[in-house]
């Protein structure tokens, strides 16, 4: 056997037609560190390039670059050192190749001092993260500023026992938390992804809060699942809490999930107060259409939840002070999304029944 790996790695370029000219730039800067030439590789990602920024060490010299519609790579090199800029839309991924770690990290520092854009935090905003599966790195997450209502605010969108409800939970401190899970339940359209951004403005001081894009894989891929468990803190420091937005699982926590769902439930729930849970800051909020009742017990169960809140339509006298109007609205209230609509005059089609359920409506 060889003394070097390397040489029982011979470095093959194939190129056909189904390859774009990135697809080049990628493998040939992929080779100084197959042969081992540069052995040691350090990355970035960035989310959003500064305006201007090149992210190229200074004193280099490119060697390819390759543009498609939204996306171009740029491969340069240095004195001992080869780095493969990525770039779409605002978002960018710097890797660097070098004789030795430390010349990697100090040439990857170069390239991306002063390169993310950091917008002037406005008070209206809060930093929310989003968790992916990424195709090409995996689990990713991912920081935008989000536009969120003070609870004064927005208290009138919900009905007096959800308002109340809310206030107790807006108010929470890290002093105040018994259980793990908070449970947001109810039709759609009444308000229940509002209510976690006014809820992300009121923890910011001591709460990250993190949405995960694609909960149904969370629960199915362990990897994902221990990434998102281990956390990525964003620039606040440590110690936060961090809260877990799964949005719309009805699936994972409706009575018969435990048949329907495998291990999913299960997981879930170890991640709330099991052992996958403990030493760890984090609390789970979940949205869901479903009714308490086609809820599965172990979700429900006593000390489980921080909150459980069913989030209902305001009642009729409700909707027509919020809408400063009888016209349009039902004996038995409204969303708030239908009085939203019914204010910009988009209102659903409401189509005629019987007398005993004129009320009710059916929409297209």
């Amino acid at each position: 056997m060889s003394a070097n790996p390397y040489d029982a790695l011979p470095i093959r370029l194939n190129v056909d037609d189904s390859d774009s000219p990135s697809d080049v730039v990628d493998a040939l800067f992929l080779g100084r560190f197959a042969t081992g030439e540069q052995p040691y590789a350090h990355a970035a990602n960035i989310d959003r390039v500064r305006s201007g920024a090149t992210l190229l060490p200074p004193n280099a010299k490119v060697l390819r670059v390759a543009r498609d519609d939204d996306r171009s790579a740029t491969l340069a090199e240095g004195d001992g050192w080869t780095v493969l800029v990525s770039r779409w839309n605002r978002g960018a991924d710097v890797t660097v190749t070098a004789t030795t770690a430390e010349l990697a990290e100090k040439v990857l520092g170069q390239a991306t001092d002063g390169a993310t854009d950091e917008p002037e935090p406005q008070p209206e905003n809060v930093t929310m993260g989003f968790w992916y599966v990424s195709p090409r790195r995996g689990p990713h997450r991912t920081t935008r500023q989000i536009a969120a209502g003070t609870w004064e605010e927005v208290r009138p969108n919900y009905t007096a026992p959800v308002a109340d409800a809310m206030d107790r939970l807006m108010k929470t401190t890290p002093e105040d938390i018994a259980g793990r899970l908070l449970l947001l339940h109810g039709p759609p359209g009444t308000g229940k992804t509002s209510a976690l951004r006014t809820l992300a403005r009121s923890w910011r001081d001591w709460c990250q809060v993190d949405c995960v894009l694609d909960p149904e894989r969370l629960f199915s891929d362990v990897g994902y699942l221990m990434d998102i468990a281990i956390g990525e803190e964003d620039s606040a420091g440590k110690g936060r809490w961090r809260l877990l937005l799964l949005e719309d699982c009805d699936e994972l926590i409706r009575g018969e999930a435990k048949h329907t769902a495998g291990q999913a439930l299960s997981r879930l729930l170890n991640l709330t107060d099991g052992l996958l849970g403990q030493g760890r800051n984090v609390l789970v909020g979940v949205t869901t259409n479903e009714d308490l009742e086609r809820l599965h017990p172990a979700v429900v169960r006593p000390g489980r939840c921080l909150a459980r809140i069913e989030v209902g339509p305001l009642t009729h006298t409700e909707s027509v002070n919020w809408l400063g109007t009888e016209e349009g609205v039902g004996r038995e209230g409204a969303t708030l999304a239908e009085l939203y609509a019914l204010r910009r005059g988009t209102s659903p089609t409401s189509v005629p029944q019987p007398r005993d359920k004129a009320d009710s409506g059916l929409y297209l």
